[in-house]
């Protein structure tokens, strides 16, 4: 079954504008899926077949300048000398030629991008299912299971063993891939990392902290933190600054892009153990993040999320900016609306009296109801509350 992306639609309005589309995002998100069902009338080759890639590099010129100019490129980080082959074409004939490239590592490929095709390409970002897409394929699943499942696809398409599927990502890419990647000498430590990092969902990230409980340096933390960023395993959410007096926190907080991989490494191999975790409550604020985050990405824009803090503890999780317009989000876990939910947003409402005319409390339960500038949102219908 092939599953309507909500990307699909905003890649298909960029078709005339650009002469490359580039689709990047973790492994497995669904890239090559959706290009193939997208442009099934382009040839097809993937740079990770070596007779493939050998061909390209040996012949650029000959590979790309077929008779049918429409070509999509898979996997293109492991070519990136044809970047610059691509950008003598398409400059050549922009209006004729058309490539579709995908990609994994979001730093190094859009470097190299913005070296040989800035100007000439437009840049989406693919991740895992979205709520709305996951339910094309499983129209029930609990709270719990969404946790522990995530939303990569092949685990849903596949119907895979959720600890199992992901115990194999962690071991093939992760352990595998990046560490060919910075050349971790100590593969033991470096898990211990990874480890550790999903045990801070949700907090402010410290290198210092993560170097004393890991056992090595700082510089080596901020190495192996920019390489799981760049490979799509964790995000940063960054804090939102105004001048308006106050002690702000100014260091971001560590989300996972998908929460099933998280889980896996927090050990949570069932829904009972899911429902008695201590940190279900990040897990479930991690998945409503991201799910915003998907949400813009999906439209090919930036997504303009951020959290607030001040050195009093006052705070609010999400707040989405939208030209002047601030939006906060509360997001608890709680099946059971409580007043002191709302604490943050009435507080970030007094800092910003004329910028927010919206704040929504997200949580698991079913009541949904508006409450003066305040409205309770079940978290299915978060991403319905941004543009």
């Amino acid at each position: 079954m092939i599953i309507q992306r909500e990307m699909n639609d905003s890649i298909l309005s960029t078709v005339d504008q650009f002469p490359v589309i580039t689709i990047t995002g973790p492994r497995q998100s669904g890239k090559t899926t959706l290009v193939k069902s997208l442009f099934s009338d382009y040839e097809y080759y993937s740079m990770e077949d070596p007779d493939i890639r050998e061909f390209a590099l040996t012949d650029p010129r000959r590979f790309l300048n077929k008779k049918n100019s429409a070509i999509i490129l898979d996997e293109v980080q492991r070519t990136p000398e044809l970047l610059s082959y691509i950008q003598g074409i398409v400059d050549r004939k922009p209006l004729s030629t058309r490539y579709i490239i995908t990609g994994n590592h979001q730093f190094e490929l859009i470097h190299q991008i913005s070296q040989s095709l800035a100007g000439r390409t437009i840049i989406f970002k693919l991740l895992p299912f979205t709520i709305s897409e996951l339910k094309q394929l499983v129209p029930e699943q609990s709270l719990d299971k969404c946790l522990l499942q995530g939303f990569y696809p092949g685990v849903h398409d596949r119907r895979l063993n959720a600890t199992l599927a992901y115990k194999n990502y962690f071991e093939t890419y992760i352990q595998k891939d990046l560490r060919e990647l910075i050349q971790i000498k100590n593969l033991r430590l470096f898990n211990k990392f990874v480890k550790l990092c999903a045990g801070r969902i949700g907090q402010i990230f410290s290198a210092n902290s993560l170097s004393n409980e890991v056992g090595v340096s700082v510089p080596t933390i901020q190495s192996w933190i920019s390489i799981l960023e760049a490979s799509y395993i964790v995000f940063f959410l960054e804090p939102y600054y105004a001048n308006i007096g106050k002690r702000l926190i100014k260091s971001p907080k560590l989300y996972f892009y998908d929460v099933g991989l998280a889980s896996y490494l927090l050990g949570i191999e069932t829904e009972i153990q899911m429902e008695r975790d201590p940190l279900r409550g990040n897990l479930f604020e991690n998945l409503v993040l991201i799910e915003l985050v998907k949400k813009r990405l999906n439209k090919g824009l930036n997504h303009n999320l951020y959290f607030y803090r001040d050195s009093n503890k006052n705070e609010v999780d999400i707040v989405y900016q939208s030209s002047r317009q601030l939006i906060p989000f509360e997001i608890k876990s709680s099946e059971t609306f409580s007043k002191h939910f709302i604490k943050g947003l009435k507080y970030f409402q007094n800092l910003f009296p004329e910028r927010l005319k919206k704040a929504y409390l997200v949580y698991t339960g079913n009541i949904e109801k508006k409450m003066n500038n305040f409205e309770l949102i079940h978290f299915t219908k978060v991403s319905q509350m941004i543009d």
